[in-house]
């Protein structure tokens, strides 16, 4: 999420706070500083404010915990978690990827419902074994009813919700495809976005009364990421199958590290290709580096024709190139994380393909997207 304010790590997992966060916690507080403080007449107004705010992070630290049990459950099947982020809508757990099987991607799911049933029947043994009286008593009533319809909330079965998860894996395992398993829970939960829209418009239309906010938010919420969700299942399935070989681009701009500035200048750069930078191999074919037009001005032009390319050109690092077998849902998943355009793709034995761009995957998805002539 953009914005986001970094504040240290939970287990290895980056922690995050959205801007909207801060909003909802003086909500919060506010919300149960006053029912407290109505509830319990005794309490002082500073004192009421202070029990407030200690039940608002308890309960977004329940959250945390909800998120974190899906990150154990992933880790656990060797996905790296990103990060954990609190925001206005409660928490998210980012994933590097998805699950491998669809029994794998159920218990990811249900993971973090289960860990707010657990805390909600710890709280309500807490609160029966202790005989908790008074404020204490009322504070750990509501972490045992917001636990309950936390892990409730997020079992309804539409993307992106736990339970559209849920559901995503039990079709993938009835189908066999993940991504129909994707697009049906995506649907699902436009549904429960535009019947969360409604319930909150209707009050207003037929009522005139003040429609619910709330549910509006969350509708629009269900609505984007659900449609999000959708259209990113659409891409994973029209680029199952396809590697980084298929997208290389044709005619891509090699050249030998054996030809001479001058050769290089008069073949590649005074003949019209539009290139600004090359990539170099040696004699094997394997990538040994790049040159840009640039780089040309750093050596005097009486001096191009006894030097070479090689001498000129810059290392490439393996961990910038990707193998011609990687698979092209990788390869664009890398693209959009470090913000790049174009990698070189590479053989196992560092023998050059030639280059990838982003545009070129665009193109693909375009050209498999229009319906064949008939």
């Amino acid at each position: 999420m953009n914005g986001t304010i970094r504040v240290g790590n939970l287990f290895g997992i980056p922690f995050y706070i959205h801007p909207s966060w801060f909003l909802v916690l003086g909500l919060v507080t506010w919300s149960y500083s006053s029912g407290l403080a109505a509830q319990f007449p005794q309490l002082s107004a500073g004192l009421a404010l202070l029990l407030g705010l200690m039940t608002a992070l308890m309960l977004f630290a329940s959250v945390v915990a909800h998120e974190l049990g899906h990150s154990f459950v992933a880790m656990g099947q060797g996905i790296d978690v990103k990060s954990i982020t609190l925001f206005i809508f409660g928490g998210l757990a980012s994933l590097e990827k998805e699950s491998k099987t669809p029994s794998e991607a159920f218990w990811v799911a249900i993971a973090g419902p289960l860990v707010s049933f657990l805390l909600c029947g710890i709280v309500t043994a807490i609160g029966i074994t202790t005989t908790a009286l008074g404020p204490l008593a009322a504070i750990l009533g509501v972490l045992a009813s917001v636990n309950l319809a936390l892990a409730l909330f997020n079992l309804i079965p539409g993307l992106p919700l736990d339970g559209g998860n849920i559901l995503k894996a039990i079709v993938w395992k009835v189908t066999g495809n993940p991504y129909k398993g994707v697009t049906f829970a995506s649907r699902v939960g436009q549904i429960f976005g535009w019947v969360a829209i409604l319930s909150g418009l209707l009050p207003l239309v037929f009522f005139g009364s003040a429609g619910n906010f709330w549910n509006l938010l969350v509708g629009f919420f269900l609505l984007q990421n659900a449609g999000n969700s959708a259209q990113f299942a659409r891409v994973q399935e029209k680029l199952t199958g396809l590697t980084a070989e298929d997208a290389v681009t044709h005619d891509s701009p090699i050249v030998s590290g054996n030809l001479s500035l001058r050769e290089f200048a008069d073949e590649r750069v005074i003949s019209g290709q539009n290139w600004h930078r090359f990539l170099v191999t040696d004699d094997d074919g394997q990538l040994v580096g790049a040159i840009a037009v640039d780089n040309l001005r750093n050596v005097p032009t009486a001096l191009w024709s006894e030097t070479q390319v090689k001498e000129v050109m810059r290392p490439i690092t393996e961990s910038t190139t990707v193998q011609s077998d990687q698979p092209l849902l990788e390869v664009m998943q890398l693209l959009e994380q470090q913000k790049l355009s174009v990698l070189p793709v590479i053989r196992e034995n560092g023998v050059l393909v030639g280059i990838l761009e982003k545009a070129a995957i665009i193109q693909l998805l375009q050209n498999r997207t229009q319906p064949n002539p008939a």
